[in-house]
């Protein structure tokens, strides 16, 4: 391993799971690019990280753009050095019945969950593959199981799984392991948005769902950002290909 330190690009950074993995691996020592579609949205992530002692780099990018997503894959290149992890946090929701949902309801899910993933994993790959070392890490989430109100959303997510065995299977002679995680019911401005959707308290919303789970609590965006702190690690280059709920308990 290099004496310098690895160099993490994770979208969707400035707040939530995003930001909660981009502190945990800088904590863990590498040099961290927080993306966002609005740099000035990354700043609370990047000087939290600083204060740390860690290093981190605000790039704002919509992930959707492909010139844009290639500038910020170069940008953090010449600014950090060359990116060998890569986490595929940036989502948005669009929730709604199928018979109400609109065409850009479902584009905007499918572009940046899926073709942001897309995007960015073939820009990144690239410096991966040169160094013969590199670790993508995409966001699925329990809701590719199926969830009311979110066929785009399920079906950006679920294409998220396929997508890592495929990346997998293509990346894996070059040293690099691509593994997705799906979250559960986790505590984050997007799933408050979803209870004012159905018009519910959050605080109640919260308690209803620990209920239903196994550890009988909500998760938290630590909770993810420790699992993906190990796929992204030396240790985890064995492991490659597979999907891991994080959720509280048993998913199929």
């Amino acid at each position: 391993m290099s004496e310098e330190p690895r160099v993490a690009i994770v979208t969707g950074a400035a707040r939530g799971i995003g930001a909660a993995t981009a502190r945990r691996l800088a904590a863990d020592g590498m040099a961290v690019a927080v993306v966002d579609i609005e740099e000035a949205a990354t700043k609370e992530t990047v000087d939290a990280i600083a204060a740390a002692g860690g290093q981190a780099l605000g790039v704002g990018a919509d992930v959707s753009d492909r010139d844009q997503v290639e500038a910020a894959v170069s940008r953090v290149a010449a600014e950090l050095g060359a990116p060998t992890v890569l986490v595929n946090n940036a989502g948005v929701l669009r929730d709604n019945l199928l018979f109400k949902m609109t065409n850009a309801d479902w584009d905007t899910v499918m572009g940046v969950h899926l073709r942001g993933a897309f995007l960015f994993s073939q820009a990144a790959q690239k410096h991966m593959v040169d160094r013969k070392w590199g670790r993508i890490v995409n966001l699925s989430s329990t809701s590719a199981l199926g969830n009311r109100g979110q066929a785009n959303y399920a079906a950006a997510k679920a294409g998220l799984q396929g997508f890592t065995k495929t990346l997998a299977i293509e990346l894996g002679p070059f040293g690099v392991t691509v593994n997705a995680v799906a979250p559960g019911f986790i505590v984050t401005d997007m799933t408050a948005a979803t209870a004012a959707r159905m018009k519910v308290d959050f605080d109640d919303f919260q308690k209803h769902a620990a209920a239903e789970i196994p550890v009988r609590r909500p998760g938290r965006p630590e909770d993810v950002a420790h699992t993906i702190s190990f796929l992204a690690s030396e240790g985890a280059g064995f492991v490659s290909g597979q999907v891991i709920y994080v959720a509280g308990g048993p998913r199929d």
